[in-house]
């Protein structure tokens, strides 16, 4: 009867028993009549937890000023988490030992690590998956040096030149101390050219291809032909992508990657100016010893029970310098915690409904955004919840003013061009309140 109550109809008539009356009703009984209230309570329409948040901030920041609505991605992206999360990432069980080397003391870690990488590998449609990493940037540059060890005589990996450009930067940072050659294959329209690659495929000497999905652009690129170019240059297929966007885009995996990468930020981890984040890793079963970080496995103990166990660790404090795969010393154990909280409360429908809703509202935006003439979409390709449009004045002055009135109103790419994203957090208010703006701007111009 009370959804919310703890107590059962067993413990409501114990109580009862106890004060020896019959009835909720009876325990009133000394209030008169004429004092009762009997009419309806004044109280708004229920409201979803995200509604109910809104609520109390826009009371808490009365007359302070509200943060800024966001409309940037470029990466980092405002999706939201359930308030739950937070709760559970902070009960005892999970606040196990630093590093968990000694498993029958860390049987909370070691679970919720082997869950963190179940779930991940269903997200990415792969095999295998380490125990986490510090953000999608370094993930990818890990899968290229595994590329490269596994190669015999090749040197080379080749980079999308739609892959995130401060993902670029971090992977010829790490291949320049590690003797790898980088190269990149030219994009057409806003997409990898598979021409361009097969081209560079054929002279030889490539350990890897990375690309990205959905690209920097925000395009949702076709990749078929891509895993069988590579593999036939004896080379491997690294696919990064942004984990929220897996629910309902293909995955990695059915595109034939060998190695699966990216930032899972978009998991419900907050913002927080930047981070922290978290790198996932997941990879085919053939390459699980060129993996770096840890594998958390499922065994039993001597008493027949269900335990935990670090199954592979291939770092340098276990095996000989130079066989380590990688000298990270922290697996982002807490991030790792949070996204496997937040997979768990949100499941399939949940994951599935919040990337939904992001698509719409990205598509409603840009629709919104074309009707003022003043923005074109720059390229003529599917998106998904990001997307680059033109726009005809300037673009410094149009984000800072948007600033001034509460809004993020997107990344700058160029002098004419802006890139824009839309999650679940933003409402068809919030887009009409961003277009409003920015017509009130050009007016206040003109």
């Amino acid at each position: 009867m009370y959804k919310y109550f703890p107590h059962t109809e067993a413990d409501l008539q114990a109580m009862l028993d106890k004060v020896g009356v019959d009835s909720l009703d009876a325990l009133y009984a000394d209030i008169p009549e004429s004092i009762r209230f009997r009419q309806e309570y004044n109280l708004p329409e229920a409201l979803s937890e995200v509604e109910i948040r809104r609520l109390f901030d826009s009371i808490a920041n009365y007359g302070a000023g509200d943060p800024l609505t966001v409309f940037a991605g470029a990466g980092i992206y405002d999706h939201y988490a359930p308030s739950v999360v937070q709760n559970i990432i902070q009960r005892s069980e999970f606040l196990t030992s630093y590093t968990p080397y000694q498993a029958e003391i860390s049987q909370g870690t070691l679970h919720y690590i082997f869950e963190y990488q179940s779930m991940m590998a269903e997200l990415t449609g792969m095999d295998i998956s380490n125990a986490s990493m510090y953000d999608g940037s370094t993930a990818t540059a890990e899968a290229v040096l595994m590329a490269f060890n596994h190669a015999k005589k090749a040197d080379t990996v080749l980079l999308s030149a739609t892959l995130d450009p401060k993902v670029s930067r971090v992977v010829e940072t790490y291949a320049k101390y590690h003797g790898v050659h980088i190269e990149s294959i030219p994009e057409e329209g806003g997409v990898t050219s598979l021409p361009r690659l097969a081209e560079r495929l054929q002279q030889g000497g490539v350990a890897g291809v990375v690309v990205q999905q959905p690209n920097y652009y925000g395009i949702v690129e076709d990749y078929s032909g891509f895993a069988d170019a590579v593999h036939k240059a004896n080379a491997l297929f690294i696919v990064n992508s942004i984990a929220a966007d897996l629910a309902v885009l293909k995955t990695p995996g059915e595109w034939g990657a060998d190695i699966a990468v990216g930032d899972g930020q978009s998991l419900g981890i907050p913002m927080s100016f930047g981070g922290p984040s978290i790198g996932y890793m997941c990879c085919t079963e053939k390459l699980i010893r060129k993996m770096p970080g840890r594998i958390v496995g499922l065994t039993r103990d001597n008493r027949g029970q269900r335990a935990f166990v670090l199954t592979l660790q291939a770092r340098e404090q276990h095996i000989r310098r130079q066989k380590a795969t990688s000298n990270i010393c922290s697996n982002q154990s807490l991030m790792a915690l949070y996204v496997t909280v937040y997979l768990s409360v949100m499941g399939r429908q949940g994951l599935r409904q919040a990337a939904e809703l992001s698509y719409g509202g990205a598509h409603y935006l840009l629709e919104q955004l074309q009707q003022t003439g003043h923005f074109k979409l720059k390229y003529q390709q599917p998106f998904f919840n990001e997307f680059c449009v033109c726009y005809d004045g300037d673009v410094d002055a149009l984000l800072s003013e948007c600033a001034d009135a509460g809004y993020m109103a997107g990344v700058k790419l160029d002098q004419h061009t802006i890139m824009l994203a839309v999650t679940e957090q933003r409402s068809k208010e919030d887009i009409d309140e961003l277009v409003e703006t920015i017509q009130q701007i050009r007016e206040d111009a003109a």
